[in-house]
């Protein structure tokens, strides 16, 4: 099929092997990736605010703009295509502090805690992760296996 565009507060679960979910521009927000090894299932998610009691209404329109509606449906969407918990991976990005350099507001913080507190309910928890800081990060994550490359200006790395 090939890239696979996710935007803010959208996710996709795929088990094409020749997709890659690419999200970019994460900055506060949080990129939250679930892999099945074994199926070869892929899901990310772009989340930009931790908790959906501050506007109900855009939670039920776009659930995955907040950790708490968006990252269990996409765990559902992966659920229901055969993933158990033991084939599955977590990586995690974004998070920053990029206009919040004195930590006043602090969202990308609680961006990450709420996604890993969520985590932590499915008895998940990610095997690496490239967050915080004060960059702003594109991540894009290859279906077939698994390798989700981050990049930020020039620089591109893998976690």
């Amino acid at each position: 099929m090939g890239v696979v565009n996710i935007g803010i507060g959208e996710w996709a679960v795929s088990s094409d092997p020749d997709d890659v979910l690419k999200t970019y521009a994460l900055g506060s927000c949080v990129a939250v990736i679930v892999l099945d090894v074994k199926l070869g299932i892929a899901g990310l998610i772009h989340i930009a605010l931790p908790d959906s009691s501050i506007d109900v209404n855009k939670s039920r329109e776009l659930p995955g703009y907040f950790a708490d509606t968006g990252l269990p449906l996409m765990i559902e969407e992966m659920k229901r295509r055969g993933t158990v918990r033991a084939h599955v991976r977590v990586k995690l990005a974004g998070g920053a502090a990029v206009m919040d350099d004195k930590g006043i507001f602090d969202i990308g913080k609680r961006n990450l805690l709420a996604a890993k507190r969520i985590l932590w309910r499915s008895s998940l928890g990610a095997i690496a992760e490239d967050t915080g800081g004060e960059i702003s990060r594109t991540v894009a994550v290859r279906v077939v296996d698994g390798t989700t490359t981050i990049s930020s200006g020039s620089k591109q790395w893998d976690i």
